[in-house]
């Protein structure tokens, strides 16, 4: 008797940390963004 182990999971599970990451990471981006333009603009208007 033979048990293989699924690596279906392990590879889903990969996709998830990898996707979830690039998410976070262009979220983060976005928020840095902002929060720089926000500051450049209040700098300008003085």
């Amino acid at each position: 008797m033979y048990e293989a182990l699924d690596q279906w999971n392990f590879v889903i599970a990969a996709y998830v940390v990898g996707v979830s990451a690039t998410l976070a990471m262009v979220g983060w981006a976005w928020w840095d963004m902002r929060r720089a333009e926000a500051k450049r603009d209040k700098v300008k208007r003085k």
